[in-house]
């Protein structure tokens, strides 16, 4: 097995990778996507993304891994929100960047890190593919793992990373025949609280749609743009509208927009993406506060969407206590770090397991008090 550090996905065959991938795989980590962040001059240096991605070749020069890694000079982007380490390195004269990050820019959605073919020794694999991102991270002073899975997580726990974990809030498919199937899982108060929700939207028409137009992915990204701006320094415009028409052109019937119009204008969208049995919810904005819309073009329209087409769970992107009170049930979220300097990595190991031991007994305490009820409890 020969591990390569390459400085870009342009030279990596599309189709190879994605078979690394997989059918079920992120649509995020697909060949497609990563060419087009870089290409496009989203995750760039200019940005603060350097692409450095890892790559396993067998004896007969086939594929069979791939880690989709990036050099980072800030922690802008990644969701699993460093600043703080960083800061901690920064006031005890450490250095902390450049770091090596592996995942996807801009996009806290989870899934496998350290891709291998169906078909090569996964063992030899994943071996070759470590040695390969410790030597593409020579000269950073961190290795960072984000959103991978937990079997990943624990695989580099072995071998000397730690990990950390946070919550989101995804929707899980138990089989529900409708919305109003699924609103039974309420009590009654909340359950009419959410068709009221529904109805009072003064007047904005909702519609779900695939393959848009070129115009009504621009008029997307002026509501991505938008949502971005109100967060000041947090919320800098990575993507381009070029991205947006570009994956319009390549994913088209794999993008569910949701757009919410009133006296002929699109006035707020949500842009979500479906792959394999899960449907990913990725930007959302409005021009006009109309209440309760947020929760039908970001939530209520995706949950019927699940439900029709029979897919298992939307992952809604980060964050949202608004998420759970709609019936989202907290899911742990992984990732896995390992820094350069030893007394750092020993302190951010020891506040890493102190801080699980809050998530986890935070994710229990919100499952027993979940608004849903129990399924064999009928109303």
């Amino acid at each position: 097995m020969q591990a390569s550090i390459l400085d870009g996905y342009a030279s990596i065959d599309g189709e190879a990778w994605d078979t690394l991938v997989g059918s079920e795989g992120s649509p995020f980590l697909e060949h497609t996507f990563l060419l087009g962040l870089q290409d496009l001059g989203c995750a760039v240096p200019k940005t603060g993304w350097t692409a450095r991605p890892v790559v396993v070749h067998d004896a007969e020069g086939r594929l069979v891994g791939g880690a989709p890694a990036w050099v980072k000079t800030h922690s802008m982007g990644e969701f699993v929100y460093d600043h703080g380490w960083a800061d901690a390195a920064h006031r005890a004269g450490l250095d902390y960047y450049p770091k090596l990050v592996v995942g996807v820019p801009f996009t806290p959605v989870t899934g496998e890190r350290l891709l291998v073919h169906p078909e090569a020794d996964r063992d030899q694999v994943l071996s070759a593919l470590l040695r390969g991102l410790e030597e593409a991270a020579n000269d950073c002073f961190g290795l960072h793992v984000l959103f991978n899975t937990e079997d990943e997580a624990l695989w580099l726990t072995e071998r000397g990373a730690f990990p950390r974990l946070q919550y989101q809030f995804h929707w899980y498919n138990e089989g529900y025949d409708s919305f109003e199937g699924w609103l039974q899982r309420f009590p009654s108060k909340k359950r009419n609280k959410i068709r009221r929700e529904r109805k009072d939207l003064r007047g904005v028409q909702v519609t779900a749609l695939t393959s848009p137009t070129v115009e009504r992915l621009d008029a997307m990204h002026g509501f991505y743009r938008n949502t971005c701006r109100q967060f000041g320094p947090w919320g800098r415009v990575y993507l381009s509208k070029e991205l947006f028409r570009f994956l319009g052109e390549h994913w088209g019937d794999r993008l569910h927009l949701v757009l919410a119009t009133q006296d002929d204008r699109i006035v707020a969208g949500a842009f979500n993406v479906t792959k394999g049995k899960r449907l990913y919810g990725r930007y959302w904005g409005a021009d006009d506060h109309v209440p309760f819309l947020h929760f039908e073009v970001c939530y209520y329209q995706a949950v019927e969407e699940c439900i029709r087409r029979g897919l298992d769970v939307f992952e809604p992107g980060h964050g949202g206590g608004h998420k759970y009170r709609r019936g989202f049930e907290p899911t742990v979220t992984w990732s896995s770090h390992w820094l350069a300097d030893p007394r750092l990595h020993h302190a951010l190991k020891e506040y890493t397991a102190d801080e699980a031991r809050h998530v986890l007994g935070q994710v229990d305490s919100l499952r027993e008090q979940s608004p849903l009820r129990p399924l064999s409890q009928g109303e």
